[in-house]
C-alpha cells in the first residue's frame, strides 16, 4: 500500500481515492459574467436584424431588376442601391457572427502578432 492509496483501499487504482492528485481532471469553467449575456443577446439580435434586412434588399433588388428590365430607366440606380445595401448588411451579419463566436468562447484572438519575413528569417 502507498501513501496515495490511504488506509482503506485494497487495489492499485486511483479511482475513489483522495490522494493528492484525486478530483475532476477537467477545470471547473468561471461562470460568464452578466455582462457577456446582454452583449451575447446584442450580438444575436444585431445579427437577426442585418440578415433580415439582407433578405429584403435581395427581394427588392429582384423586383427593381425586374422592373429595370421592362423599361423603367431609375429602376436601374434601385437595383444597384439594393446591391450595394444587400452586400453591406451581409457583411455586418458576418461580423457579427464573428464577433458572437469569439464572445462565446468558440474562438480566441491570436496571442502574438506574426513576425516580419519568412522562415529563414525567423532563425
Amino acid at each position: 500500500m502507498t501513501e496515495q492509496e490511504g488506509p482503506g483501499s485494497t487495489s492499485g487504482s486511483t479511482s475513489g481515492s483522495a490522494g493528492k492528485r484525486a478530483g475532476s481532471r477537467k477545470g471547473e469553467r468561471a461562470p460568464r459574467p452578466a455582462r457577456a449575456r446582454g452583449r451575447v443577446l446584442a450580438y444575436a439580435v444585431g445579427m437577426t436584424l442585418a440578415v433580415v434586412a439582407w433578405g429584403y434588399l435581395v427581394w427588392a433588388a429582384i423586383d427593381f431588376g425586374s422592373s429595370a428590365r421592362d423599361g423603367d430607366g431609375a429602376s436601374w440606380w434601385f437595383l444597384a442601391l439594393a446591391a450595394l445595401g444587400a452586400v453591406a448588411c451581409l457583411f455586418v451579419g458576418l461580423m457579427l457572427l464573428a464577433r458572437l463566436v469569439r464572445t462565446l468562447g468558440m474562438t480566441t484572438s491570436p496571442t502574438e502578432p506574426p513576425r516580419p519575413g519568412g522562415k529563414r528569417a525567423a532563425r
